[in-house]
């Protein structure tokens, strides 16, 4: 039975459901689908700063190849300042990225990063390894994972668990965090997913930032926003005509449960953080894990940043960007002890 007052509201909005008014910006098809039109400004609780650059609709960070880049990509280093070499690990291709200010104490963890950049290419290894190594004081290895259509499913996985086996040698499992964001952040899933499934000890935390772990069903933030929030949406289109990410999952059974970790018996997952914004494409599939792993009875973290577009965290030097990157850093920081 309802409460009183949602009663209430229910005998009021039955009628305006069932006759449509003219120019209503809301219109429902009889399966369901809705067809909006309607003004949504950018809203005054974001930071001037975040508030500026959605106003002017200009790209999030800049065009590659650029001097602005460049400039981007010094200040980087200037803000969170590390050493880069490039080595392979069990064979993989990888960055390993070693804070300048490393503590001492530290020494005897290391983290793993699973790039952006929707498995088809690397979008962030650089700037996600760079961030967090730099805020947690901890070495970051970078995985260069192959990418598709060349390399589809399981590549990106077999090669993240090669990594974390590799490392395994040389650490303590309480000792390893795994980390992505977007593609990455699914491969974090899926490689724990694996590696439980090759009877692997799981690492001691996770750090899923902006994905999805269901590659069988859209949710709703699919179907609302692009990479960029509102801006440039109808490049989405085509991929809501099917299934995303077809390059990488090819004909394969998309119910699989290494493939779609939502699927997956998920106790026992580490203490994982999710994080996502509110005009993020992966919205719905950060937030429908994370509830998944509650379920689970998993120690589960979720944070969700107003009027942000997916992957924020790039443009690093925004307040709420900071705000993100430290949350992530002290996350991984504190579980890994």
């Amino acid at each position: 039975m309802l409460p009183a007052a949602w009663a209430w509201q229910a005998r009021a909005q039955t009628p305006a459901a069932q006759t449509p008014v003219a120019d209503d910006p809301t219109t429902i098809d009889g399966d369901g689908t809705a067809h909006i039109k309607r003004a949504v400004p950018v809203p005054k609780t974001i930071s001037p700063d975040a508030y500026a650059l959605m106003a002017s609709g200009k790209r999030w960070t800049p065009e590659p190849g650029t001097k602005q880049a460049a400039d981007f990509d010094e200040k980087l280093h200037t803000t969170y300042p590390v050493d880069i070499t490039e080595t392979p690990v069990a064979g993989v291709a990888c960055k390993i990225v070693i804070p300048k200010r490393a503590a001492a104490h530290k020494q005897d963890r290391v983290l793993i990063c699973l790039h952006g950049g929707g498995f088809t290419s690397d979008s962030g290894s650089t700037l996600e390894g760079t961030t967090i190594a730099a805020l947690t004081g901890t070495k970051v290895i970078a995985v260069e994972y192959r990418l598709a259509p060349q390399y589809p499913f399981p590549a990106a996985v077999d090669d993240a668990v090669a990594v974390y086996k590799q490392l395994l040698k040389q650490y303590a499992p309480k000792k390893i965090g795994v980390y992505g964001t977007s593609a990455g952040a699914v491969l974090v899933a899926q490689m724990t997913v694996e590696s439980r499934r090759l009877g692997l000890p799981l690492p001691a935390v996770l750090g899923f930032f902006s994905g999805y772990v269901d590659l069988a069903r859209y949710g709703d933030s699919r179907f609302l926003y692009g990479t960029n929030g509102f801006t440039n949406f109808s490049s989405m289109l085509p991929a809501l005509k099917g299934l995303g990410m077809v390059p990488y999952v090819g004909d394969h059974d998309r119910h699989d449960p290494v493939l779609s970790p939502m699927y997956a018996d998920l106790k026992g997952f580490p203490p994982t953080l999710c994080m996502s914004s509110t005009r993020d494409h992966c919205l719905s599939g950060t937030v429908d894990f994370h509830r998944a792993l509650l379920r689970a009875g998993v120690d589960a973290r979720l944070m969700v940043f107003d009027a942000m577009p997916h992957a924020f965290w790039y443009q690093f030097d925004l307040p709420e960007s900071r705000e993100a990157l430290e949350a992530q850093a002290s996350f991984l920081d504190r579980h890994l002890g």
